[in-house]
C-alpha cells in the first residue's frame, strides 16, 4: 500500500488561500433515504472532529501569551470554522433529530469496534470495549422511541451492519465521576495509532455530547426529553474517560500538530472510504487544506520551541492503517458475553459482582437512578413492550446474555445488581 505522508504533501492547501464565499456553504446535502449508513457517520464524525480542533484554538488561545501564536491561531481556526459548517451541511433538512441520533449512535459502535479492534495499548482497549456496550444499549433505546413515536424502522437507517438489541442497560451505566478518570498515554511511548485513537474517539464522543446537550431541550415529547438528558449524562461520562487517555505532558504546540495530524488522518480515511461521489470530492479538499494547516504548525513548533516534526512523530508521519467502516456485529456480540457485568474501578474495571454494597458505584447508581420505574432508558422500553407486545430489535441472533434475551421484559439489573 502506498504510504502517506501529509508533512510531505506537496499539493498542501495554504490556510490563506483556503476561504471561501459564504454562499458556497451548503449547498449539497446527502439523501437520508439512498445515502449509505457510513456515510452518515463519516458526515457526524468530521463535523465533532472540525468541533474538537475548533475548541481546541480557543483555549489555546486564551491561555497564550504570544499574540503572534494567537493571530497564527486565529487564522487556521477561522478557516476550521468554515469546514465545520460545510460538513454540518451535508445533513438534509428532512432528516429528524431522532433519525439522526441513530447515526450518532451506530457511528459510536462501529467507530469504537473499529478502533478497539485495532489498537495495541490495553489501556486504551479497555476503555473502548467498557463504553462500546453503553452505546450499544443506547443505539436501542433511542431505535424504540423512534419506533414508537415516528413509526420508523431503525434498522431502515442502520441497514445490515449494526444490530440493535440491549447492551449494559443505559440504568446500569452511572457512575461516580473519579472512576472515569484513567491513566493517559505517553506520546513518546505510543505507536501512531493510538495516539491517533484516542484523539478520534475523544472528539467523536465530545460531539455526541454535545448534540444532545443542544437538542434534547427541543425535543417534542417530555419522554424524548428526558431520555435526552439521561444519556447525555452517560455520554459526559465517556468523554471524561476517552480526554483522560490523552497525554498531559505534550505542549500545546505539541497537541496543536496533533490535533491537525488526526484531521488530515481522518480526511484521508473519509476521502478514500466515501461512496458518495460528491462529498468524496469534499473529503479531498479538506484534506489538503488540513495538510497545509499541519505544515504551517510544525513550522510554528520549530519557530517557538525549537522542535521539528519529527521530534513529535518519530516513526516518520505515515499514516498508519486508515480508518474505513465496516460491521462488526461479532465483535460486539463477543465483548458484549464477556464483558457486559463490568463496570469502572479507579484506574482499571471490575464486575459489579466483586463490589461491596457500600461501594461508589452502587452509592452514586443509586442515587441518580431512583425510582427505577422513572428512569427514561427503562420507561421507553416499558412502554414500547406496553403497546406492541414485545421490544423493537434487530438481530442476527439471540442476545448472547440470556437476561437480555427476553422481548417482552426490559432488565435493569444486568451490570448493576449480583444475581
Amino acid at each position: 500500500m502506498q504510504k502517506i505522508n501529509p508533512f510531505n504533501e506537496a499539493n498542501a492547501i495554504p490556510v490563506e488561500k483556503s476561504y471561501e464565499p459564504y454562499a458556497k456553504i451548503g449547498t449539497y446535502s446527502y439523501n437520508k433515504e439512498t445515502a449509505s449508513p457510513y456515510t452518515k457517520t463519516r458526515v457526524i464524525l468530521m463535523n465533532g472532529t472540525e468541533f474538537e480542533a475548533n475548541w481546541f484554538m480557543h483555549n489555546f488561545s486564551r491561555h497564550c501569551t504570544n499574540n503572534d501564536i494567537r493571530r497564527e491561531l486565529a487564522m487556521i481556526r477561522r478557516r476550521e470554522q468554515q469546514q465545520q459548517k460545510i460538513i454540518s451541511s451535508l445533513k438534509p433538512l428532512d432528516e429528524s433529530i431522532l433519525e439522526t441520533t441513530i447515526s450518532y449512535e451506530q457511528l459510536a459502535v462501529d467507530l469504537t469496534a473499529i478502533l478497539a479492534k485495532h489498537v495495541s495499548d490495553t489501556t486504551v482497549k479497555d476503555a473502548l470495549c467498557f463504553a462500546l456496550l453503553e452505546d450499544f444499549d443506547h443505539l436501542y433505546r433511542f431505535s424504540n422511541l423512534l419506533k414508537m413515536e415516528q413509526g420508523i424502522d431503525a434498522k431502515n437507517i442502520v441497514k445490515e451492519y449494526t444490530e440493535i438489541m440491549p447492551g449494559r442497560p443505559t440504568i446500569s451505566e452511572p457512575r461516580h465521576p473519579v472512576d472515569e478518570i484513567k491513566k493517559w498515554i505517553c506520546s513518546h511511548l505510543a505507536d501512531p495509532y493510538t495516539r491517533l485513537t484516542v484523539n478520534i474517539i475523544t472528539g467523536a464522543e465530545q460531539q455526541t455530547m454535545n448534540y444532545y446537550m443542544n437538542v434534547g431541550n427541543i425535543y417534542p415529547t417530555p419522554l424524548g426529553r428526558k431520555l435526552y438528558t439521561e444519556i447525555a449524562m452517560i455520554e459526559e461520562q465517556h468523554v471524561t474517560q476517552y480526554g483522560s487517555l490523552i497525554d498531559t505532558t505534550c505542549s500545546m504546540l505539541e497537541c496543536w500538530l496533533m490535533h491537525e495530524y488526526t484531521e488530515c488522518y481522518l480526511y484521508y480515511s473519509c476521502y478514500t472510504d466515501e461512496t458518495d461521489e460528491n462529498i468524496k470530492e469534499i473529503w479531498h479538499r479538506l484534506y489538503l487544506e488540513e495538510c497545509g494547516h499541519l505544515q504551517k504548525v510544525a513550522e510554528l513548533l520549530y519557530k517557538y520551541e525549537g522542535k521539528p516534526w519529527q521530534a513529535v512523530f518519530r516513526e516518520g508521519g505515515d499514516f498508519p492503517q486508515l480508518l474505513l467502516f465496516n460491521e462488526n456485529i461479532a465483535f460486539v456480540r463477543d465483548v458484549l458475553a464477556k464483558t457486559v457485568n463490568i463496570t469502572a474501578q479507579g484506574e482499571g474495571y471490575t464486575d459489579v459482582c466483586s463490589l461491596p454494597s457500600s461501594s461508589r458505584f452502587y452509592k452514586y447508581n443509586s442515587t441518580v437512578t431512583r425510582p427505577d420505574s422513572k428512569i427514561a432508558s427503562h420507561v421507553v422500553i416499558d412502554k414500547f413492550i406496553s403497546k406492541y407486545g414485545m421490544d423493537y430489535r434487530y438481530e442476527t441472533d439471540k442476545n448472547p446474555i440470556k437476561e437480555l434475551s427476553d422481548r417482552k421484559t426490559d432488565n435493569v439489573t444486568v451490570g448493576r445488581k449480583c444475581k
